[in-house]
């Protein structure tokens, strides 16, 4: 069950990984479409934002911090779920399908990386946490 626990932390991970170098390398463009999407001070939240999905992504994948790097990408989903995929405001039947596969898409990611922050909180092994410190009575 170890490997399968590896390979499950490195095909969770590697969207935000993606996703994290995406922000930064492509920053102007990810800018553009945040201004777009109304986040404010929009450059600064996607290298935020980019750098808490990366790191979350990293500390996930290599078992270290995983509780650090799973609420990292909790934080970032929920919101972004709000702000980049608010399906309710609009009105094409296409553009409104995909925010919501867009909206319910973070939030069912949040759901699994909260998973990953209780599992490493009560005990689960992936290595070192901070939740140890929090937790263990």
């Amino acid at each position: 069950m170890d490997a399968v626990l590896v390979i499950g932390r490195i095909l969770f991970a590697l969207i935000f990984i993606n996703s994290g170098i995406s922000h930064l390398t492509k920053l102007e463009a990810m800018t553009g479409y945040a201004t777009y999407k109304k986040v404010p001070a929009a450059k600064l939240s996607v290298i935020v934002s980019g750098l808490m999905i990366l790191i979350g992504g990293l500390y996930i994948a290599f078992g270290v911090y995983a509780d650090l790097g799973a609420l990292l990408i909790a934080l970032f989903l929920v919101p972004a779920a709000f702000m980049m995929h608010a399906f309710w405001k609009e009105s094409d039947a296409t553009a409104k399908q995909n925010e919501t596969i867009g909206f319910f898409k973070d939030l069912s990611l949040a759901g699994a990386a909260l998973i990953i922050f209780a599992l490493v909180g009560a005990g689960a092994d992936f290595g070192p946490s901070i939740t140890g410190a929090f937790f263990s009575f």
